[in-house]
């Protein structure tokens, strides 16, 4: 029997997730339909295409810009969140809560919502066999992306945390509402600083924010230095990794975190796990 899916996002026409879980499908040898779901942006439209979609029989969706949040206050109401969503803040895994479908609960109060995207960066990261354990790591960028990966690089081991940000006051605060959020995250072993006064030596340098796509270039210190430097962007030419790269510093998009998280929604939907280095290197190349 088909399993449907779909990603929920405006724009959406731009989405590689089908291909991506198109390939999952043939490694795990199932039949699915993934559909790429164009929603109008505010909530009321998004909350009637994810009843429409589980009510008719979906299995699970992933959910891109700008819903992201609003799936997250659904779930709040309705039927929960993993704690990588919780710390985040942010949904970008849907599926339906079974306990509560058993108990009785309609579907559309039924929604379940994760967060994969840490995790796919830890493990693209892991999988390049750069050492996360007691590495001293700085992430620049304080907003949604940034957000999301900060609970898995901890629970990952990694040694020391900087998250720096053109405005200080913004990752104070982030780091304020994530020690609250997470036992995990003690907000005294912390540090913050504005991007431009990030200095000094690094294991891994981590690019959260999105100003690469403008082709614009972060004010980095000429004496930051780092062994790795991650871009969370992908697709076309980055300033960032153009900046580490000059440095002879080993550089990755995060085409591989994109591969990753959406391997981990595969696995939760499915049960599934996939050869995800096999992904990647299939679909880097076609």
């Amino acid at each position: 029997m088909t399993q449907h899916f779909i990603v929920i996002g405006n724009p959406i026409a731009h989405s590689k997730s089908p291909e991506i879980h198109a390939l999952f499908a043939e490694q795990a040898a199932i039949d699915i339909r993934y559909q790429r779901q164009y929603c109008p942006d505010d909530a009321a439209s998004f909350t009637a295409v994810v009843e429409a979609f589980f009510n008719g029989g979906g299995i699970g969706a992933n959910v891109t810009v700008p819903f992201k949040q609003i799936a997250y206050d659904c779930c709040v109401a309705r039927g929960g969140l993993s704690e990588h969503a919780k710390v985040a803040g942010a949904v970008n895994t849907l599926l339906l809560n079974t306990a509560l479908l058993e108990s009785g609960t309609p579907i559309a109060d039924a929604l379940y919502g994760d967060n994969t995207d840490g995790q796919g960066l830890v493990n693209h990261i892991t999988s390049l066999g750069w050492p996360l354990k007691g590495a001293r790591v700085a992430l620049i960028g304080a907003g949604g992306a940034a957000r999301g990966v900060i609970l898995p690089l901890i629970q990952a081991g990694i040694g020391a945390l900087t998250i720096a940000n053109r405005t200080l006051s913004k990752a104070t605060n982030l780091v304020d509402e994530l020690s609250t959020a997470s036992e995990t995250i003690d907000k005294h072993s912390i540090e913050t600083c504005a991007t431009s006064e990030l200095t000094g030596q690094f294991d891994i340098i981590i690019n959260a924010t999105s100003i690469g796509l403008s082709g614009d270039t972060l004010p980095l210190d000429n004496d930051l230095n780092c062994h790795y430097a991650y871009d969370m962007m992908y697709g076309r030419t980055l300033p960032f990794l153009q900046h580490f790269a000059a440095r002879d510093t080993q550089t990755s998009e995060g085409y591989g975190m994109l591969i990753g998280q959406a391997a981990l929604s595969f696995e939760r939907w499915t049960g599934h796990t996939v050869d995800v280095t096999q992904a990647t290197n299939t679909l880097s190349g076609r």
